[in-house]
Parts: C-alpha cells; structure tokens; sequence
C-alpha cells in the first residue's frame, strides 16, 4: 500500500484561523489572515475545543492511494464528503496478471495463500478469455475478484477526515482501511500539526464510542497515537 499527500490547501491553519476570526471579531476580509502564528494557533485551538469544525472545511487535503483491495475502495466510497477518482476497470484493460491484496490471515497459512493464488490466477485466466472472444472490458471485469489492487486520488475537507479518522483509525475498523487512515493521518499531522493534533479514533478524546463493542486497549490506542 502506498499513501502519498499530494497536495492541500496552502497554509491550511491560517485559512481556518481566519474564517473562524471572521466569526468571532468584527474584522475586515482584507485583514483576515494578519494574525501572527500565535495568535491563530490560540483561535484553532478553541475552536477545536469548542467543536465549532464548520470553519475546517475551508482546508482540503488530496492524497493518492495506490495498492490497496477494490474491497477496501468500496468502504471508502461510503465517506461521500469527498471526491474521488479511481482507475477504471471499464477503460483500463488488465492483460498483465492481477496485481492483489492478500489478508495476513491467508498470507500465514501457506496451503491457503496458495489456493488464494490459484483462485487469482484462474480469474485472470478466465477474465483473458472473454476478452480474447470479444467481450467488452466493461462485461469481462465482472470475473474479477475483490482482492484485486486499485490506486485512487482523494480529496477530503478536514472537517470531513476528522470524521474519517474517528471511523477508520478505530482498531474495529477493517485492517486494510484502518491501515491507511493511519497512514493519511500521519501525512495530515505533519502538513497542518494544530489542526490535526486530537485527530484519531473517537476514544482519543473521550470514551469508547464503540460501547459494548471495544476494543478493550484505550491506553495502547492513546499510547500509539501520541507517538504517531
């Protein structure tokens, strides 16, 4: 899996820091962004604090994923607060073997992993055929499996991937998604550090919201990151 920021909202905490001025001092437009970094960083902070997240929409974040399963593509596609853009099985053909994504409970068990591959190959195999008889890409895909790898381009507001991480960095998420919303936080953490500071799975900041159904390792979840 491969997880790469490629481009955001320049200086994206003084944008937000200046639409929150807006709403809280009576200034003008064309003296929104003249606060010093102090200044800003204290107004994040509250309204961070306040939850007052309208004003992070203002900052968006675009990153290219590449390497991961179409199962864990159709998860993502479920955050509709967001674009996407992903490579097309309809136009782009895949006459080379299929690329996938193998869960570590088949990878560690190697007459399984084996089957797994065998399975792959034969849908390839099979995916070659209807287009060797004239059957469109867009009918062949039918046949292939979910394992098989896609890369995408994302954009998200951070109010939205706020959202996202509360959802996706939880350790009851499904590995492959929680892997790179971790991974997409990290990247976030170091291109706008105050506004992402308490971003992560929703116990960071309070209790478990996953009730009778968690994980049980607050502290190890704090712990992990606090360090990230």
């Amino acid at each position: 899996m491969l997880v790469q920021l490629l481009t955001y909202t320049p200086n994206p905490e003084q944008v937000v820091a200046a639409a929150a001025r807006l709403c809280y001092v009576d200034a003008s437009i064309e003296h929104l962004l003249g606060q010093s970094p102090e200044q800003a960083a204290k107004l994040l902070q509250k309204i961070l604090d306040l939850g007052h997240f309208s004003v992070l929409e203002h900052a968006a974040f675009s990153f290219g994923i590449e390497g991961i399963s179409r199962a864990c593509s159709h998860q993502l596609v479920r955050h509709r607060i967001a674009s996407f853009s992903q490579q097309s099985q309809r136009y782009v053909s895949h006459e080379q073997p299929l690329a996938s994504v193998v869960p570590g409970s088949i990878a560690a068990q190697p007459a399984l992993q084996e089957s797994f591959e065998q399975h792959m190959q034969a849908s390839h195999e099979l995916y070659l055929e209807l287009m060797a008889a004239g059957v469109p890409a867009e009918d062949a895909r039918f046949v292939l499996p979910n394992a098989a790898a896609t890369k995408l381009v994302m954009t998200m507001n951070a109010r939205e991937l706020h959202h996202f991480f509360v959802l996706r960095c939880c350790r009851r998420a499904q590995w492959e998604i929680r892997a790179m919303a971790r991974e997409m936080l990290r990247l976030a953490r170091q291109a706008a550090p105050l506004l992402f500071a308490g971003a992560g799975p929703g116990c960071l900041n309070g209790p478990c919201p996953e009730g009778s159904m968690t994980c049980g390792a607050i502290k190890d979840v704090r712990a992990e990151y606090a360090e990230l």
